[in-house]
Order: C-alpha cells, then structure tokens, then sequence
C-alpha cells in the first residue's frame, strides 16, 4: 500500500501548483480517470456485446417460447444462441469487475492511521473544508448538513443523485424495449423491477466511506454515465444496467 500512497503523493505534488490545498482531491479524480482509461477497451467491447445482446432479443423470446416447458433445453439453446453469435448476457460486468481493487485500494488508504510505521499523511489533506479521510457522519457532527465540510457532501450527493436518475430512465427505456418474457423464473419480475434503482445505493455508499474513496465513485459513476451514451449513442434504448461503479 506504500506504493499506491507514494502514487497518490506524486500525483498530488504535480497538481500542487493547479490546485493547491486540494491537490491531493485532485489526484485521486485523476487516478480514477487513468484508471477508467485503462479498462476502456473492455468498456468498448462490453458496449459492443450489449449492442449484440439487443440484437439478439427477438431470438432469445423465440427460444423461450419454444422451450418454456423443458427449463435444460431451454439453458441449453440460450448457451448455444450466445456462443454462435459470440454474446454474452453479462457482458457489461467485467469493467466494473476490474475497477474493485482501485476502489478498495483508495478505502484501505484513506483509513488507515499508518502507513509502513509512519503517520498516514495523506489523511491531512481536504477537499476544501472536508478532510479526505473523513465520512459524512464526521461533516455532520463538525457544522451539520451545511456547515463547511457539510456544503461539500451536499455537492457529491447532488452529483451522485442526478447520475442515478440519468441511469434510472435509461435502464426503464431499455426494460421497455426488451420486456421480461412471460415465463420467467418466479420473483424475476419483482427483482427486474428493483434493478432500476440500484443507481441510487450509491447515495449510500457514498456516506458511509472515507471521502476520498467517494470522490472515486463519484467520478467513476459519471464517466460511466457518459461513456455510455458515447459507446451506444446508435443503439435504441442503450445503457447498461445499473452500476456504480
């Protein structure tokens, strides 16, 4: 971890000059992007399987009318259909997959009191008033909801809200233009229905970590956001499911 903190340190020196006491806030924006642009090329690909998986709809409900009674012939043909057109019903997954241990790196990082026996001296580093190693539980007992550290959070979750709302009716259309086959396991439904609003657990997942392992989540939610429409601009109803990452 000392290497990824000396990273976070180089980084924030190059930026210093550009943005002086949150500089360090700064760098891990830019960490995220370097890290976004790296697993691009799946992001491309995971677009192009989706793009064949909308294509591929009408033919996978054929299926499933075929064999709605036989549930192994029916696994089998959707397998088969997949492998011939070299598809995948998970092909969005993997770039969000790939992005966990940054993530979790950034976590570790940013709570830990040490590092390698020494003061941990990143968590003096702020994002304005909001020191980076703090949750919002810490702006709420240090000013409330708009105090100084407070007017911060209220930003992030206004950034992370209007995200999951653009993630949210992008992920109705596309549900609307593929509907969930009538014979669908039970409880498919119910829980198709709930995807939408996965976005939103963001807002919560944002509270609860350090501030700079929120700054990469909201960083990383809105690149998604708008690689998406880039990636399936000439794809009708495009958009992944929801993630947040």
């Amino acid at each position: 971890m000392s290497v990824f903190a000396s990273l976070v340190e180089r980084l924030a020196d190059l930026l210093q000059p550009i943005f002086l006491g949150t500089a360090a806030a700064a760098a891990i924006i830019l960490f995220t992007a370097l890290v976004r642009l790296a697993v691009h090329p799946l992001s491309r690909a995971a677009a192009r399987g989706q793009k064949a998986n909308a294509r591929l709809s009408p033919k996978v409900a054929r299926i499933r009318e075929k064999h709605r009674d036989n549930p192994e012939r029916l696994q089998r043909a959707l397998m088969e259909l997949y492998a011939e057109e070299k598809a995948s019903p998970l092909s969005g997954c993997l770039p969000s997959l790939l992005q966990l241990p940054a993530f979790f790196l950034l976590y570790h990082l940013f709570s830990s009191g040490s590092i390698g026996g020494e003061p941990n001296e990143l968590l003096s580093h702020t994002l304005f008033a909001a020191p980076l190693g703090d949750r919002w539980t810490d702006a709420l007992g240090d000013g409330g909801v708009l105090g100084d550290a407070g007017l911060v959070y209220l930003v992030l979750f206004a950034i992370v809200t209007a995200v999951a709302v653009f993630n949210y009716r992008r992920t109705k259309r596309q549900m609307a233009a593929n509907p969930l086959p009538q014979e669908s396991a039970p409880g498919m439904g119910a829980m198709t229905s709930f995807l939408p609003l996965l976005s939103f657990g963001t807002l919560i997942t944002v509270a609860v970590v350090p501030l700079a392992a929120a700054l990469y989540i909201v960083t990383s939610t809105t690149w998604s956001a708008v690689e998406r429409v880039v990636l399936c601009r000439d794809m009708p109803a495009a958009g992944a499911l929801a993630n947040p990452l």
